[in-house]
This record gives structure tokens, C-alpha cells and sequence, in this order.
């Protein structure tokens, strides 16, 4: 015998109530008037038989005068009292039976008999679910996802270095976290203020020069002014250059004392702040087979976000990757502001591959940041790399030329962390994200779905749908 689940319940469950206020009190929707003579007739027809069998005239006086509010409130209660029980198709069948030839006259009389026929129907109705022997409760894992349903939720904390500096580095100094990892060190970092006239300007290059005059850095300042240069412990930062002005700084010693360097500075620039109208969104997937989670959160929520953020001036790209001796190591795309086509290729994707842990990271970067040309140098730009796993050892030039290009074309990088990930995915994450001035994104153990999140070493954080996250880092740039 079929199984059925809560939703059908309750659907015939609303298909009954609809059949009994219809005989009683005929049809009251807006759209009465569109339906055939014949049809009203015999509502009308079956309203005249029930006032035939009121006898009682203070009854019969009770019904004309009941308020057209009755039939919603019969019909609530009703709803949420099936709600709570499902059964087999045979047995609900047989309940709607006996509940129309009991019920069906009771249903027209006064507020306080309406709501005697809602908890009549809801005892019946779970009378037949209980009596039936093969009635078995469907648990949430056997309900396939509605088409048009719900994003499928996933739960998610914040988090940002650079915003939380001396937390950041006192960790890396106790042992706490340990750098570098994959390459990188973004303990050496210098903040550095744009303004102009005193106010942040936005969207300017700044550039981080050694005493030989090689650029060591570039990076581009945000919607508060700020821009964060980076360079690695034997390097000797000399000053720091936006267009025609300079401030000069100094790099961290590298004596015992360990004497701070320059950690902050500002430059005054000539130039206009800038804000772009369009906006490229980035997603780059892992799609190898622990990532079967968040693949199917992508493909739920995609059109969502897209919709929520979508302001007639932003395109999207999807991008996915596995690893070596996979179907395929990258698949990439182009910006397109046709959010179907990109639905398109999400939905394509399934969870496969990968076997050992790194993956193949360095690739994707190199083909969707380096070597991409279609990022546009006059639009907002962020990119949410979604993954579980570090890349391979021996890869760090190209990874770090990856960010390094990320940062200097005003590409936020935005790690989502996902689970199963280890330490040194969560410090890569970090790195990257501190590098490309972008928030850390990690998926916690809140929302029941998936393995065990890794919890990371940070302070306190807001535990937030994933959803809410990406388009808030997403609107945030266009702020």
C-alpha cells in the first residue's frame, strides 16, 4: 500500500472542509460569479435540503446569522488538527466519508458548532490512522525535496582577520595557529587608509614597494578607504604608494626583540573616490564526493540569491572543480546575466570523485582569477569559493599568484568552509580571505545537515543561514 506523507494529508484534508462549507454556505469566493448556473444550482439545492433538516428555528435562526469568518476558522482548525497524523490513502478516504455523511449538516450552523465539527473531523480522521495496521510515519529523510520548495538549509558563521587584527596575530604568536600553511603568511600586513579631503576613497590602488623599488604587493581600497598590503618575513617593505602620494613604512625585524614595523598608515590621495554599477558574482564549487551537501544547497538556492541581489547590473558564473584522474579537473564558465543558464549548469552537477584529500584548488584559481579576463576592472567583484578540502602541497606559486591577482583587481575571495575540512583548510581559508580583504565563511553543525563542522579558532560569531551571508557580502560591496 502507498505511503503517504504529511503534505497529502493535509491537502485532502483541506479538499474535505472545502466540500462541506460549500454544501453549507454555498461559494463565497471572488470568483463565485464565473462558475456555471448548474453548479450554483445544486449548492444552492443542497443548501435547501440542510435548512429542511434544521428543525429547530432558533437553530435554523443561528445559521442565517453566523458570520462569514466561520467557515475560515472551521476550516484552520481543521487543517492543523490533520496535520498532526497521516495514514494510508484507503483509511483517510474512509474517514472523509463518514466525516461528510456525519458531519456535513452540522457544518452550516452557528461559530460554536463549527468548531464542534472541526475537532469531530480531526478525531475521525486520526481514529482511521490509528486503526490502520500498515500505517507507518515517513521520517524527513524518505520526503524528496518539493521542485519549488524551500532553499535547502544550511547554517553558517563569519568571521574577519582584519577587522580583528591584534586577535589574529596574538594567536599566530602563542602557537595557536601556525603560518605559513600552503605558502602563505598574512601575519606581515600593513592597513593602510585612502581619503581624500579627509573622507575614504574608494576603489584606489595602492601599491607596497621594497627599498629596491620591486612591488611586492598591490591591493585596491574598499567602500571604508582601507586597503591591506602583505609581504613575507625576508621581504623589506620600503613605502607604500597611491598615484602621487607616498608614505614611506617598515617592515616587522627579524631581531630577537622582535620590533614591531609600520602596522598602519595613511595616504592622502588626489583622485575621486569610485563606485562601480555593476557587479560580478563568482561561484567556485567542489564537486568531488563529500561535497553532495552543499552541491545541493547551490542548486536550491541559487535563483534566490540571484533574485535577492539581482539589481539589473549584475552577472553570475559558476564554476566547478575536482582533481586529477577525475571526469574533469575544471569546468569553468562565463559571466552571463541569464540566472537560467547558470541554474543550468548547477543543477548538472552531482557529488563524485576526489578519493584522496587535497584537491585540485591551485587549478580552479588559475583559470577563474589569474588567467581570467572577463573580470571587469570597472565593476564590484567577489567570488565565494566553496570547499571542504586544501589544496595540494607544491602548488604554492601558483595559489599565491592566484590571490595576489585576486587582490590586486579588487576580487574579494571569499572562503565558505565546509565539512570534514581540517586545520590547515580552516588556516588556508583564513589566509586567502585575509589577503583579498573578504570575509571567512565556514558552515557550522546547527542546521542538523552534513558531517561535523569543524569549529574554528576565532571569538565570538552569530550562527546565520548561509543564504542570509552570501547576500550580504554581496550587497555589502555595492554599499
Amino acid at each position: 500500500m502507498k505511503k503517504m506523507d504529511i503534505r497529502k494529508i493535509t491537502a485532502m484534508a483541506a479538499a474535505l472542509v472545502m466540500c462541506i462549507s460549500m454544501s453549507a454556505c454555498g461559494d463565497t469566493s471572488s470568483g463565485a460569479s464565473d462558475k456555471p448556473a448548474s453548479a450554483k444550482k445544486e449548492a444552492s439545492a443542497k443548501s435547501d435540503t440542510l435548512d429542511l433538516e434544521i428543525t429547530n428555528g432558533d437553530e435554523a435562526e443561528k445559521s442565517e446569522a453566523a458570520p462569514e469568518t466561520a467557515d475560515d476558522a472551521f476550516a484552520g482548525e481543521t487543517l492543523a488538527a490533520a496535520a498532526e497524523h497521516g495514514g494510508e490513502g484507503e483509511a483517510l478516504d474512509g474517514a472523509a466519508d463518514a466525516t461528510i455523511k456525519s458531519d456535513a449538516k452540522k457544518a452550516a450552523t452557528a461559530d460554536e458548532g463549527i468548531h464542534t465539527d472541526a475537532e469531530a473531523i480531526a478525531e475521525t480522521t486520526r481514529e482511521a490512522a490509528d486503526d490502520t495496521e500498515d500505517y507507518t510515519e515517513i521520517s524527513p529523510e524518505d520526503i524528496p525535496p518539493e521542485p519549488e520548495g524551500e532553499a535547502f538549509v544550511l547554517t553558517a558563521g563569519e568571521w574577519n582577520d582584519n577587522d580583528n587584527w591584534g586577535f589574529f596575530t596574538n594567536l599566530a604568536k602563542n602557537g595557536t595557529i601556525n603560518f605559513p600553511v600552503f605558502g602563505f603568511d598574512p601575519t606581515h600586513r600593513i592597513a593602510v587608509t585612502v581619503t581624500k579631503d579627509g573622507e575614504p576613497a574608494r576603489d584606489q590602488t595602492v601599491e607596497l614597494i621594497d627599498s629596491e623599488g620591486n612591488l611586492i604587493w598591490t591591493a585596491r581600497s574598499d567602500k571604508n578607504g582601507m586597503a591591506y598590503v602583505f609581504y613575507k618575513a625576508d621581504q623589506k617593505p620600503a613605502k607604500v604608494v597611491c598615484g602621487e602620494s607616498s608614505q614611506d613604512v617598515q617592515g616587522d625585524s627579524s631581531d630577537e626583540q622582535g620590533t614591531a614595523g609600520t602596522t598602519e598608515t595613511t595616504l592622502e590621495t588626489t583622485a575621486d573616490s569610485k563606485k562601480a554599477e555593476d557587479t560580478q558574482v563568482m561561484f567556485i564549487l567542489d564537486t568531488t564526493g563529500s561535497m553532495g551537501d552543499e552541491i545541493a544547497y547551490l542548486q536550491m538556492d541559487f535563483a534566490s540569491i540571484a533574485k535577492e541581489v539581482d539589481d539589473g547590473h549584475t552577472t553570475f558564473s559558476a564554476n566547478f572543480y575536482r582533481d586529477n584522474d577525475d571526469d574533469y579537473v575544471t569546468k569553468c564558465n562565463p559571466f552571463t546575466d541569464d540566472v537560467k543558464t547558470v541554474q543550468s549548469a548547477i543543477n548538472k552537477e552531482s557529488a563524485a570523485g576526489g578519493g584522496d584529500f587535497p584537491e585540485a584548488i591551485a587549478d580552479v584559481l588559475d583559470e577563474t582569477i589569474t588567467k581570467n579576463d572577463s573580470w571587469s576592472d570597472n565593476a564590484n567583484k567577489i567570488a565565494f569559493l566553496i570547499f571542504d578540502a586544501p589544496p595540494h602541497d607544491g602548488r604554492e606559486e601558483q595559489l599565491e599568484e592566484a590571490v595576489k591577482t585576486a587582490a590586486a583587481k579588487g576580487i574579494h575571495l571569499v572562503p565558505v568552509v565546509s565539512s570534514g575540512a581540517d586545520r590547515e583548510t580552516e588556516l588556508f581559508g583564513r589566509a586567502i580571505a585575509a589577503e583579498t580583504n573578504s570575509n571567512y565563511v565556514f558552515l557550522t553543525d546547527d542546521s542538523g545537515i552534513g558531517d561535523s563542522h569543524l569549529e574554528p579558532i576565532i571569538g565570538d560569531y552569530e550562527v546565520e543561514l548561509l543564504h542570509d551571508i552570501i547576500v550580504r557580502n554581496i550587497t555589502e560591496l555595492r554599499d
